[in-house]
C-alpha cells in the first residue's frame, strides 16, 4: 500500500497511507495524492471516501503511516472530516505509536471542535 511514486509531472501518490477500521469490522486503506494544484487529497480522506462508497460511515479505529514507517497524527482537515461524520466520531482511536501500541482518542485531538454546540441535530 505504501508505495510511493511519481503519477506524472505534476502528481506524486503514495508518500502516506492510512488505513482505517469500521465499527463491522472492515478494512479501508487510502494513500495520499499530492498534486502540484493542490487538488489532492490526504491518505485518510481518501480511506474515508473508500469506506463512504462501500455503504459504511463509522469509524472506529486508524492508523497514518508516512513514507518512513513512522506513524502520523491525521492533519487538521482529516481530523474536521472524521468529527463531521457523527456524534460518536470522537470515540475514534488514533494509533499514535505502533510500538508502544499508543492510542489517542479522536476527541483529544479537536477538544474544543466547533461541532459540539451544532444544534442541526445528527443521524446516530
Amino acid at each position: 500500500m505504501l508505495k510511493p511514486k511519481m503519477v506524472s509531472g505534476y502528481i506524486e501518490a503514495g508518500q502516506v497511507a492510512a488505513t482505517l477500521m469500521t465499527k463491522s469490522g472492515n478494512i479501508y486503506t487510502g494513500i495520499c495524492i499530492d498534486t502540484a494544484c493542490s487538488l489532492g487529497m490526504c491518505a485518510e480522506r481518501n480511506a474515508i471516501a473508500h469506506m463512504l462508497t462501500c455503504g459504511e460511515s463509522e469509524i472506529r479505529k486508524l492508523a497514518v503511516v508516512m513514507s518512513d514507517g513512522t506513524m502520523s497524527l491525521p492533519c487538521g482537515a482529516c481530523c474536521e472530516f472524521m468529527m463531521q461524520l457523527g456524534q460518536w466520531a470522537g470515540e475514534i482511536e488514533i494509533l499514535i505509536d505502533y510500538q508502544k501500541a499508543e492510542v489517542r482518542q479522536l476527541k483529544d485531538l479537536c477538544p474544543n471542535w466547533w461541532g459540539t454546540y451544532n444544534t442541526r441535530g445528527d443521524k446516530e
